[in-house]
């Protein structure tokens, strides 16, 4: 169940995100920090990715895994730690010694800081689109909503409207969530990658705009 991230055109911020991280795994010591930044060489929907891929192997609902599901997941998602780092990361978040590890703990640890004005954004854009406030849209929620009029792609007549947005949508239909479905988590976590990618305020909010109708 390798978990890797849909091939698709990335902007000039996100393949220089994904080099930057790529580049300082190398020198981080730091466990927690270094699988951040092996999910942000993967791409903006690294972080997605890793909480999708283990949220189906949380077979019985628990939102718990404990040591063999763990280790277990960090090796099918291709995750470069050595065992001392893995068991030291997983300490990390059994504060209890119970164990095991709560599922949204410790995705809500790997998930690149928000400011509050960039999660309030991000928070907007998804209720816009939960009409019934389930937490729970769908990938046609998404494509209805989504606006690629600003794109730069699509200003340049690089590429059509609908090839801009199949290349969006796939970072949402994966092969470990192939019921068309997106929640507010992993909608965030999409967009904590993206804003890793951002430096600028202005611009993160001006394209949250854009694409979002806000």
């Amino acid at each position: 169940m390798m978990w890797s991230r849909p091939q698709s055109g990335n902007s000039h911020r996100e393949s220089m995100m994904m080099s930057e991280a790529r580049r300082q795994v190398s020198v981080t010591a730091c466990p927690l920090e270094r699988l951040r930044l092996i999910c942000l060489s993967r791409g903006a929907s690294g972080i997605m990715g890793l909480g999708r891929m283990f949220r189906v192997m949380d077979d019985d609902g628990s939102k718990a895994l404990n040591w063999d599901e763990f280790s277990r997941g960090m090796k099918d998602a291709g995750l470069d730690l050595d065992a001392d780092h893995l068991r030291e990361l997983f300490d990390m978040f059994d504060k209890d010694k119970s164990g095991s590890v709560s599922l949204n703990e410790f995705l809500l640890q790997i998930r690149p800081p928000l400011s509050e004005n960039r999660l309030s954004l991000i928070r907007q854009a998804f209720q816009k689109m939960d009409k019934t406030g389930d937490g729970v849209i769908t990938v046609d929620d998404l494509r209805n909503v989504y606006s690629v009029k600003a794109h730069p792609q699509f200003q340049s007549g690089e590429l059509t409207e609908e090839q801009i947005l199949d290349k969006f949508l796939s970072n949402f239909d994966t092969e470990n969530a192939s019921d068309g479905k997106v929640t507010e988590e992993e909608f965030i976590n999409y967009y904590s990658g993206v804003s890793s990618s951002i430096d600028e305020d202005g611009y993160f909010d001006l394209m949250m705009r854009q694409a979002w109708r806000l």
